[in-house]
């Protein structure tokens, strides 16, 4: 039931994130700023990078690539929240804009740990 509603709300997310097709510009018509890719390792109960603040600007396209142990997933707390799961292994995310300035927070609700904050622009 979980993964149902976290497969739901990617769909949710993806219909109202502008940026996430191949040939669409990103967010507030910032199809000229290059993808902000974040590396995140997860090993056990370890991450990095570990609450960084990553500075990013609005409708600036994101990211991230998980390199993990486990599949798990990981909460971008933006306005639409977004639950992105990922795979054992390297899993390259659906990238996703942010359309509000701000800190936003990625996390690991499992883990109970913040990944990053985005310094949104």
């Amino acid at each position: 039931m979980r993964r149902a509603l976290a497969a739901l709300a990617l769909v949710i997310c993806s219909v109202g994130l502008a940026g996430c097709g191949d040939d669409e510009p990103a967010g507030d018509g910032n199809s000229d700023l290059p993808t902000k890719t974040i590396d995140v390792t997860i090993e056990g109960d370890s991450v990095t990078p570990n609450g960084d603040r990553v500075e990013v600007k609005v409708g600036q396209p994101i990211q991230l690539v998980v390199k993990a142990d486990a599949e798990g997933e990981i909460h971008v707390h933006s306005d639409p929240e977004q639950e992105l799961e990922y795979g054992s292994g390297t899993t390259t995310l659906k990238e996703f804009t942010i359309d509000k300035p701000g800190i936003v927070e990625v996390e690991s609700h499992a883990l109970e740990k913040t990944i990053v904050q985005l310094e949104v622009s």
